[in-house]
Parts: C-alpha cells; structure tokens; sequence
C-alpha cells in the first residue's frame, strides 16, 4: 500500500503543479509591409511629328531629314536626258509642289560653251524641258513650272577644261517666292 500512497501522492504533487495556461491573445493582424512608392511614371514618349519639307531662305527645298535637296541637275555632252539621280531628286521636288499647289519654280538650261549660241540656247532648253516634264509626270502642274534657257551665258567655272565643262551641263530648279 506504500507504493499506492506513493503514486497518489505524486499525482497530487503534480496536479498541484499544473498552471492554467493563459489564454492566448487573439491573432495579430501582420503589420503592414511599408509601401513602396509607385515608380514614377516613364515621362511621356513624344513623338516628332514628321517634318515637312520646306524651302528655306535662300530658295533651297530642304528634305524632311533637314538635309538640302539637290536643286541643279548634270547632263551629258549634247544630251537633254535626265540622270537616274536627278530622277530621285526630282521626285522630291514634284512631292512637295505637288503638296504645295501655291509654290512655283523656274528652270533654267544651261550649257558648255561649245556649239554655236543658237544652238547652246535650244539645247539649254531642252534640257530644262527635259526637267519640267519629268516633274509634269509625277503629277506637277504645268502652271507652276517655267522654262528659261541661259545657254552658255551663265556658265559655274569659265574654264575650257573637261571638268569646268561638265559643270556647265546643267538645268537649276529656283523656287520663287
């Protein structure tokens, strides 16, 4: 019986030793993470309206890239057709006439100074009718354009040398204000 009086009174020892537990406090809300600001917007893209070609101040037609577009022409020795090139160029031109209905050009032909003047003028001419007919394709009023002839009288180098000649062979697009 020793040993059952043992064992209760370790039970009593026991329970006697037994704490009430708290009562557990209600769940925490977790704290609120800190905010990260918003990145700032990206500003905003700004999108070059294209630019429009324009003739400038000293009569030159300047390309939407800001760049001049040529505005004389070379020809050949005795020739009145136009260069691949100056179609490209030309096609700019007639673009923008074509857009501004208002604007006019004269075109003047020129040439080296071999032939005789009267035949230096005519082939002047056909050079410059050679231009003003390529722009009348691509849509140009004829009523914007005008023709004038310089034959030899104006030459760019007075020179009498292969080079200054092929610089004379020409036909200039001048814009009028």
């Amino acid at each position: 019986m020793r040993g059952l009086s043992a064992g209760l009174f370790a039970l009593f020892v026991l329970a006697g030793c037994q704490t009430t537990a708290e009562p557990e406090p209600p769940p925490m809300e977790p704290e609120p993470m800190p905010r990260a600001e918003p990145e700032p917007a990206p500003p905003p893209t700004v999108t070059p309206e294209p630019r429009q070609q324009r003739v400038d101040t000293e009569g030159d037609l300047i390309g939407e890239d800001g760049q001049p577009i040529g505005r004389v022409f070379y020809f050949e020795f005795d020739r009145s057709e136009l260069r691949p090139e100056a179609r490209t160029q030309l096609a700019q031109h007639a673009r923008y006439l074509r857009e501004n209905s208002g604007n006019r050009i004269t075109i003047y032909g020129h040439t080296d100074e071999r032939g005789t003047r009267e035949y230096n003028l005519a082939l002047g001419e056909r050079r410059a009718i050679a231009v003003r007919s390529y722009l009348q394709s691509l849509g140009v009023a004829n009523r914007q354009m005008s023709v004038v002839s310089y034959g030899e009288e104006r030459p760019v180098d007075p020179r009498s040398t292969e080079q200054a000649w092929s610089l004379n062979r020409r036909a200039e697009v001048e814009y009028q204000r």
